[in-house]
């Protein structure tokens, strides 16, 4: 039984930096999840602060608007079977150390912080991370 839903990817600035793109493209397409549409853009500090509002109690909300917003990244909507799910476990744990081999944030990952991409954590949020970039 399927269940065909749409989620939000990110490839974050240090992915971006480091020509990485075509790359992580390449994974989420091996994995069976169709890129529907994808933008390079670079948005404002205040831009991060809202797309990361939900986060905004925690320590390291700060530091997360300032590198997000400091160099261009990919925005990408993911479709495909349990596309929310799926996209999570081809990313891997936030943390690269923490990471299973062969997932996203394994490869390419640095730190915690610089750790290449996001991706939507519930369907809800995907939806309104969706919208966040691609108002149409």
């Amino acid at each position: 039984m399927s269940n065909i839903e749409k989620t939000l990817s990110i490839i974050k600035p240090d992915a971006v930096e480091r020509n990485l793109i075509d790359e992580i493209k390449k994974i989420f397409l091996k994995n069976d999840l169709n890129i529907k549409e994808s933008k390079k853009i670079h948005i404002t500090k205040d831009e991060a602060a809202e797309f990361y509002k939900v986060h905004q109690s925690k320590p390291f909300y700060n530091d997360l608007c300032a590198y997000l917003s400091s160099g261009p990244i990919v925005v990408m909507v993911l479709e495909g079977n349990n596309a929310v799910a799926a996209n999570r476990k081809i990313m891997g744990a936030t943390n690269p150390k923490d990471a299973d081999k062969n997932t996203i944030r394994k490869l390419y990952g640095i730190s915690i912080d610089k750790n290449s991409v996001h991706g939507s954590d519930s369907s809800e949020n995907a939806k309104k991370e969706i919208d966040f970039f691609f108002k149409n």
